[in-house]
């Protein structure tokens, strides 16, 4: 076997998680301002585990240490492009390799993060991508800037008319250039659709509401449909829209700081309309959602423009206007503008270039706007925004023409079009009918805020010719930023990253081919990565599509190779799933074809279940890959509490794997042993490294396939083969009770009940969230009792698939009289000390005989430590235990006959 790799031993999980952290409020240069990707890796995490997976294991502690250190500093954002630190990592890089670039696979590319550390780290890289947009994402963030982006001298003159020589990058300066042309052909034709006021104020966004009408016949009004009526929320100004009615119809007026005072009793975050539910200010009666729904479906609904937001020249801030008929009319203007320009594109292009393929299914992941009349992508836009996207799209195929005109070589022209379609796509995503108005901030939100795309009753609407939405701001930082990055190559010769368009079952390279594959795959359903693209793919099929007939030659993105389990096709989830587990297998035993034997890989892995962790598991085993590692990395910002309603897990898994050949047969006790040593001390390193909960127990089972990974199969003496479930349910022991003794420093772990162990754990792995059943009962079988038998009874609650564990505040005293059970005399105490109930605590801690013995109060004790200092139950257990001294001298005069009871 190859010398183990850094990665394999040791890796500084707490740094990594941190600077991966903080990586989300960076934008200046960062990709993801270069255009959105669904779950797109922090760069930090996956610059540190190429390293790591690229480098060899230290020598000594004193080797680790220094290792380690150098690291977390090369992961640090600050750092992405200093030389002094990047040239040590490559040397070293190159030094394990034998001196050539090692070469690197990430067949789910994705949005880019994983292969542009490995560029960044002097790989040999070759990026593998199924979707059309993020290959087109790929292009622009690996292959385009090495290509074309370098710097070449230019002379101009200087302000004393000397000539100067300087550094210009040509892509960069083309983007800007082209960017700029393509801005300014647009506000040419369609400025006028976006008027100043007469005092030269410019209008910078729209207010819209949706409206339907009043379902009670003696009224009949326009309801404006919004969620809440707030322009301006901030700490030094508060601006909102008051509605009142005059002559039977809704009419509004600007009110707060500026403006006229707001009323008296007026609370701008009530709106008139929740979930679907809509209550008429006029008449005041309630349309139900059902209702509503149907109105839109059957062409009823309309939209009302309510407000004008304005920046004026020389002047800070926004200010705020009441729609007039005037801008009416120019609305009305661009609609007339909008089907004449229409119909010439449709018979220029041959298609139409308002999109008119259709959304997505009903019940597919994250999609539910079609429900209100929207069926097609071209729905997401008023006639305003259609009109807009449709000349920019114009705009960009001209400028492509114009540079070739202009001598420009055919390939460069399309990879300087390739950043203008997706500044479109940036347009279309911060312009739409499904983008909120967000007071806090004074501007519209773009509408991919998360992985879906819900229903909006009011929103904003930009100008597109002011506000910088398709200038080359933010795309200029991002293109010099990579464009600074230099590939190495064999003889010096640099190394153009490779990107294709292909799936991850069928990957269009030769066997033993890659030195190493760092990829992240999809995860079941978490992300319905084909139909969320779709949104941008119709826009660039339109404007580059001719460019990039190999990406955008069908109607929308291919889906019949996606590796996501999708619930609404034929079969429901389970065929769904069924299928995301055979072509996830698929991929892996791809992923063991073209590496080299003595190659390594790192495939990241995220879900919310351990269930799902476990089927990869088995699809690693039936690879030919071996995990040899395992680390988890936590990329969500420290101020994110565990919510009630998830559990979800905290980290991404980094499971390092090696081509191995794995023996044929273990035998279980054997196997057993061994799995304890090995357990034990990498347990011990997973505590030091601060990882907990949920997050732990899923690192131990990754490690624990290092050892039972191995053999093929594993037997008992009896000779019963035992599957991979049966050992994660050993492993799952073995974690509980290290836990446990973590949790109470060692001490009375094994004096607990299972429920009382199962308690403890629960708080110290998912807090006060529900969990999944399937979870849920692994925990409880881990500390010693079937979940079914429990449940209901006390403070372990099933709600449809989901446990949930009760604390004491959300329990009733009687429940807890009549049971000896630790936990529930724990929150029969706690109840009875909110009361103020001090001497029944008394009498209940000495007729259990709780009172009298370390383990109560150690309990309480480590359940405070675990809950976050904002729980109400860790209100409750600090006040009791703040008492404890004295319960327990009133215990401790008590006769003895009566503390033995």
């Amino acid at each position: 076997m190859e010398k183990k790799r850094f990665i394999e031993e040791s890796f500084p999980v707490k740094e990594i998680s941190e600077i991966s952290a903080k990586e989300k409020n960076i934008r200046h240069g960062h990709i993801s301002t270069l255009h959105i990707w669904w779950a797109r890796r922090p760069l930090a995490s996956s610059r540190a585990t190429n390293y790591a997976a690229l480098v060899p294991a230290p020598h000594d502690a004193l080797e680790e240490e220094k290792r380690r250190q150098f690291l977390v500093e090369l992961a640090g954002w600050e750092n992405s492009l200093n030389r002094l630190l990047l040239d040590k990592a490559r040397k070293e890089i190159l030094e394990a390799s034998g001196g050539c670039p090692p070469r690197v696979l990430d067949p789910f590319s994705g949005g880019g993060s994983i292969p542009l550390e490995a560029l960044r780290l002097g790989c040999e890289v070759h990026a593998v991508e199924y979707n059309p947009v993020a290959t087109l994402i790929l292009k622009c963030t690996l292959e385009y800037p090495q290509k074309y982006g370098k710097n070449t001298k230019s002379k101009k003159k200087n302000s004393i008319g000397l000539e100067v020589e300087e550094k210009v990058n040509p892509l960069l300066e083309d983007v800007k250039k082209w960017g700029k042309w393509v801005l300014s052909e647009a506000k040419r034709e369609i400025g006028s659709f976006y008027p100043k006021d007469p005092d030269g104020s410019i209008p910078v966004g729209y207010i819209w509401a949706r409206t339907i009408p009043c379902q009670n016949p003696t009224c009949g009004a326009e309801i404006p449909l919004m969620r809440q009526f707030w322009l301006a929320k901030k700490s030094n100004k508060k601006v909102a829209l008051y509605s009142f009615v005059e002559e039977g119809e809704v009419r509004f007026k600007i009110v707060g700081d500026g403006y006229e005072k707001m009323p008296e009793g007026f609370d701008p975050s009530r709106g008139t309309v929740s979930g679907a539910i809509a209550v008429c200010p006029v008449c005041g009666s309630t349309v139900d959602a059902n209702t509503t729904r149907k109105l839109f479906q059957t062409g009823k609904a309309g939209q009302r423009l309510t407000a004008v937001v304005l920046n004026k020249p020389g002047t800070q801030g926004k200010r705020y206007r009441l729609a007039t008929e005037k801008d009416l009319e120019v609305f009305k203007e661009a609609e007339e503008y909008l089907e004449e320009k229409r119909r010439r594109l449709l018979e220029e292009w041959g298609m139409d270039p308002v999109p008119d393929e259709e959304l997505p299914p009903k019940e597919t992941l994250g999609f539910r706007v079609q429900r209100y009349s929207m069926l097609k992508w071209g729905d997401l836009f008023n006639s305003h925004q259609k009109l807009a996207l449709i000349t920019f799209t114009e705009k960009v195929r001209q400028a492509y023409q114009k540079m070739l005109e202009e001598g420009y070589e055919e390939e460069y022209a399309k990879a300087v079009v390739g950043y203008l379609g997706l500044m479109l796509g940036k347009l279309a995503d911060w312009n739409s009918v499904l983008s909120v108005w967000r007071p806090d901030q004074e501007r519209n939100e773009h509408i991919f805020n998360r992985q879906a795309l819900p229903m909006v009753w009011d929103y904003g609407e930009r100008n597109p010719l002011n506000g910088g939405l398709m200038t080359t701001k933010g795309i200029d930082s991002i293109i010099s930023h990579l464009s600074q990055i230099t590939p190495v190559g064999k003889n010096s010769n640099p190394a153009i990253p490779t990107v294709k368009q292909a799936s991850a079952t069928e990957l269009p390279y030769p066997d033993s081919y890659f030195d190493a594959v760092f990829t992240d795959p999809p995860y079941y359903d978490n992300v319905p990565y084909s139909y969320l693209s779709d949104f941008f793919y119709v826009w660039l099929k339109r404007s580059i599509g001719d460019l990039y007939p190999e990406l955008f030659m069908t109607p929308l993105t291919p889906k019949s190779k996606e590796i996501v389990a999708y619930s609404h096709q034929e079969g429901g989830f389970e065929a769904g799933k069924k299928y995301f587990e055979e072509m996830l297998k698929k991929a892996f035993q791809e992923m063991a074809r073209v590496l080299k034997p003595n190659g390594i890989a790192t495939i990241v892995y995220t879900h919310k279940s351990t269930s799902g962790w476990e089927t990869l598991i088995n699809s690693l085993l039936d690879s030919g890959l071996v995990v040899t590692a395992s680390w988890p990395i936590d990329t969500e910002m420290k101020a994110r509490l565990r919510a009630k309603e998830s559990a979800a897990l905290a980290s991404s898994i980094y499971f390092v794997c090696r081509k191995l050949e794995r023996k044929e047969t273990g035998w279980l006790n054997e196997v057993k042993e061994e799995l304890e040593r090995y357990l034990h001390a990498k347990l011990e390193k997973l505590w030091q490294e601060g990882v907990s909960g949920a997050d732990y127990f899923i690192a131990a089972i990754g490690s624990s396939i290092e050892i039972f990974g191995k053999y093929k199969k594993i037997m008992d003496y009896e000779g019963r083969e035992i599957s991979a479930e049966e050992m994660i349910e050993q492993v799952r022991r073995l974690v509980t009770d290290y836990a446990l003794r973590q949790v109470f420093h060692n001490g009375i772990a094994g004096e607990l009940s299972s429920l009382s162990r199962f308690y403890v754990l629960w708080r110290w792995g998912y807090g006060e969230a529900r969990v999944h059943f399937d979870e849920a009962r692994k925990l409880a079988q881990s500390t010693g009792f079937e979940l079914e038998q429990e449940w209901n009874k006390g403070f372990i609650k099933k709600e449809h698939e989901f446990i949930r564990v009760l604390g004491p505040q959300e329990r009733k005293l009687e429940e807890t009289e009549n049971s000896d059970e630790l936990i529930d005399v724990l929150h029969r105490v706690l109840l009875l000390w909110r009361m103020g109930r001090k001497e029944e605590i008394k009498k209940v801690l000495l007729t259990t005989g709780y009172g009298a013995k370390k383990s109560f109060y150690r309990v309480a004790q480590a359940v405070s430590e675990i809950l976050p200092r904002e729980s109400q139950e860790k209100r409750l257990l600090d006040g009791f235990l703040s008492g404890r001294s004295e319960l327990e001298a009133a215990m401790r005069k008590q006769p003895r006959q009566e503390q033995l009871f």
